[in-house]
C-alpha cells in the first residue's frame, strides 16, 4: 500500500509539471512573448560548438529562416550533426540579436534520426546550384531553394482555389484516365494492363485509354449544368523533349465559362487570375520569393511590380506576324502567316510590347483544334483563340471560345473523320447548348514566370521528362 501511495504521489508531481507546447519553427520565430515549456522538432541546418555555449540552427520546412537554439555544451552528442533530425525542449526567449526575434534556450536535445554527413550530398552553408540538387529528388527538398519553392507552390495552389471559389466557380475533379485526345496532337501516354499469365493484350476499358492531356472536354460537359467551373490537376504529354519549358507530367489550371460570347471575357479572367495569385504569393511568401529574386533572377521583382500595375496588351495573330517580319533580328523559324508561333517568336513579341504580358488573338483556322469557334472572317479564316504570352517564358495560357453551333461542329468533325469518336460532344450542342469558352494555364510555367526560374524541371517536386523518371 505504501508503495502504491508513493507511486501515486510521484504521478501527481509529474502531472503538475508544465507540459511542453509543440511549436513549428515559423510559430516560434513569430512569437511575441517568451514561453517556458516549448518543444521544437526539425532538422539541423548548422552546428557550432564553443567552449561555453553550443549553437544550433534547426528548420522544419515551415519557414525559410531557421530557429537558433542556444544550449550548454554538455548537451552536445556525437550524432548531433548537420542534417540530423532533432527534438529540442526548453524556453523560448527574446534574442539579443537584431536579425531574429526569438531563440530557444535548450534544456534537452534528443537526436531522433542521425545523418551520415560524409555521404550526405548537401553540404552545410553551401549554396548548391539547381542543376546539382536535381540529381537527388529524394533529398533536394532539404535544400533552401527547393524548400522555398515548395512553400510558394503551396500558397499559389491555395490562391488559385480561392480565386475561383471567390468568383463563384465550382471545382470539378476531371478524370486522369480518358478515351479522348483533347489537343489532337497524338502525344499521348496509352494505358495498358500488365498481364501476368496471358500474352494476349485486351483493353481494360474496352476502348483505348490514355493519361489525360487536358480536362477541357470534361469541363465542357459540366458547363452544360454549371455556368462557371474549373479544375486543377496533373496532365500528361508524351513529348520527346528536353527543353526548359516542357515536362511529361505537369499541373494545369483550367476553367470554363458558360453564357459568354466574347473572347474579352475569357482574357479578363486570365488576367485577373494571374494578377490575383501573384499578389497572394508576394504577400504570403515574401522571404521565399525574395530568395529567388536575389539569387536566381535579380531583375524579376521590378518586372512583377510593373506587370501588376499595367493592363495586359492585346494584338491579333496577323499583327504579331507583321511585327515578327519587321524585327531587326533573324529567327531560327521564319515567321509566316499560317505557321504556329515558336518560343523565340513569343519572347520577342513580349519584348516588343515592353516586357508586359500580351494576348495574341484570332489564330488561323487550320492551326487550332476542332472545338474552337469559327470567326467566319472570309479568306483569312481565323478562330476565336487566345494565347497569353509572358516575359521569360512565352506562352503561359491558351484558350478560346468553343464552337457551340452544331452545323459548324458537325462539318469540321466530318472533315477530320472524328464524327463517331465525338458523337457525345455533338450531343452537348443538341441539348441546351449555350455560347461558352475557357482556358488552361500551365502551373509550372506560371511559377517559372513569377520566380524567374529558367528551367521548368526546377519548379516541380519530382520532374518527369523524356528518359528521366527518377524516384
Amino acid at each position: 500500500m505504501l508503495g502504491a501511495r508513493g507511486g501515486w504521489r510521484a504521478l501527481r508531481r509529474c502531472a503538475s509539471l508544465p507540459r511542453a507546447v509543440r511549436l513549428r519553427v515559423r510559430e516560434a520565430l513569430r512569437a511575441r512573448e517568451p514561453a517556458d515549456a516549448v518543444m521544437v522538432q526539425g532538422w539541423v541546418r548548422s552546428v557550432r560548438s564553443q567552449k561555453e555555449v553550443l549553437f544550433l540552427h534547426i528548420n522544419d520546412g515551415s519557414s525559410l529562416e531557421s530557429l537558433q537554439v542556444v544550449a550548454d555544451p554538455s548537451l552536445e552528442k556525437r550524432d548531433l550533426t548537420f542534417g540530423s533530425a532533432v527534438e529540442v525542449q526548453g524556453k523560448l526567449v527574446k534574442s539579443p540579436h537584431r536579425m531574429q526575434n526569438m531563440e530557444l534556450q535548450a534544456e534537452t536535445i534528443r537526436v531522433v534520426g542521425p545523418c551520415d554527413i560524409w555521404s550526405f550530398p548537401l553540404k552545410m552553408k553551401e549554396r548548391h546550384p539547381l542543376e546539382y540538387v536535381r540529381q537527388f529528388p529524394h533529398l533536394r527538398c532539404r535544400n533552401n531553394t527547393l524548400g522555398a519553392l515548395l512553400r510558394i507552390r503551396s500558397e499559389a495552389t491555395a490562391g488559385i482555389h480561392s480565386f475561383f471559389q471567390d468568383n463563384g466557380y465550382v471545382h470539378i475533379h476531371t478524370p486522369i484516365i480518358t478515351s479522348n485526345d483533347c489537343e489532337g496532337a497524338g502525344e499521348l501516354f496509352q494505358i495498358e494492363v500488365k498481364a501476368k499469365d496471358s500474352a494476349e493484350k485486351t483493353h481494360f476499358f474496352n476502348v483505348p485509354a490514355f493519361l489525360t492531356v487536358s480536362g477541357q472536354l470534361h469541363l465542357e460537359v459540366m458547363a452544360g449544368a454549371f455556368t462557371h467551373v474549373f479544375t486543377f490537376g496533373p496532365t500528361f504529354r508524351a513529348e520527346n523533349s528536353q527543353s526548359r519549358r516542357h515536362l511529361a507530367e505537369f499541373y494545369m489550371v483550367e476553367a470554363e465559362l458558360s453564357f459568354t460570347e466574347s473572347l474579352q471575357d475569357i482574357m479578363q479572367v486570365m488576367e485577373d487570375l494571374v494578377k490575383t495569385v501573384t499578389s497572394t504569393v508576394l504577400s504570403k511568401c515574401p522571404r521565399d520569393v525574395e530568395l529567388f529574386h536575389k539569387y536566381i533572377a535579380p531583375a524579376q521583382k521590378g518586372r512583377l511590380e510593373q506587370i501588376l500595375k499595367h493592363k495586359f496588351m492585346i494584338i491579333s495573330y496577323s499583327e504579331a506576324v507583321e511585327i515578327l517580319k519587321q524585327a531587326p533580328q533573324t529567327f531560327t523559324f521564319k515567321p509566316e502567316w499560317g505557321c504556329d508561333l515558336q518560343t523565340e517568336h513569343e519572347k520577342y513579341l513580349v519584348k516588343h510590347c515592353g516586357e508586359v504580358p500580351v494576348f495574341v488573338i484570332n489564330y488561323p483556322y487550320n492551326l487550332k483544334p476542332f472545338y474552337m469557334r469559327d470567326n467566319e472572317d472570309g479568306p483569312q479564316h481565323t478562330v476565336a483563340a487566345v494565347d497569353l504570352l509572358v516575359p521569360g517564358v512565352g506562352e503561359l495560357c491558351g484558350g478560346s471560345l468553343r464552337e457551340e453551333r452544331l452545323p459548324f461542329l458537325e462539318s469540321r468533325l466530318q472533315r477530320l473523320g472524328l464524327t463517331n469518336t465525338y458523337q457525345w460532344y455533338l450531343d452537348l450542342r443538341k441539348f441546351g447548348s449555350v455560347p461558352h469558352g475557357g482556358f488552361g494555364m500551365g502551373f509550372e510555367r506560371y511559377l517559372q514566370y513569377v520566380l524567374g526560374v529558367d528551367n521548368i524541371k526546377d519548379v516541380i517536386p519530382f520532374p518527369r521528362f523524356s528518359h528521366s523518371c527518377l524516384l
